[in-house]
C-alpha cells in the first residue's frame, strides 16, 4: 500500500482519529535528503501497513500543517499515537531507525 498524502482537509480523520500509530514524512520535491528518505517511507508503508499508517505531507502545499508541527527542516519524520506526537526526528534516517521510532 503506497503512503497516503495527508492534507489539512484529511488530517483530522486520517491522523488524529487513527486507531493505528501514524508515521508522517514532512518533505518537499526540491529537498535532496527527502528524496533519499521517500523510498524507505514507501517501503515501510508496503511492509508494515497492518501495524502503522504511513503518510506524507508536502510542506510547500501544506504550510499550515508544517507550522502546526514546528517543522523547520526537512525531512522531518513524526510518529503519532492516539492523536499525540510520541516521536520525531529531523534529517534522513535509515529504515531500521525509522522502524525503531515507530515501535518507540
Amino acid at each position: 500500500m503506497a503512503a497516503l498524502t495527508f492534507t489539512k482537509d484529511n488530517f483530522q480523520n486520517e491522523v488524529i482519529n487513527s486507531s493505528q500509530p501514524v508515521l508522517i514524512d514532512f518533505w518537499a520535491p526540491w529537498c535532496g535528503p527527502c528524496r533519499m528518505v521517500s523510498p524507505i517511507v514507501e517501503e515501510i508503508s508496503d511492509e508494515a501497513s497492518a501495524k502503522v499508517k504511513v503518510g506524507k505531507i508536502n510542506v510547500d502545499e501544506q504550510p499550515e500543517l508544517a507550522q502546526q508541527f514546528g517543522v523547520m527542516s526537512i525531512p522531518t519524520l513524526v510518529v503519532m499515537k492516539d492523536g499525540k506526537v510520541v516521536n520525531s526526528a529531523v534529517g534522513a534516517r535509515s529504515k531500521s531507525a525509522i522502524l525503531q521510532m515507530i515501535e518507540g
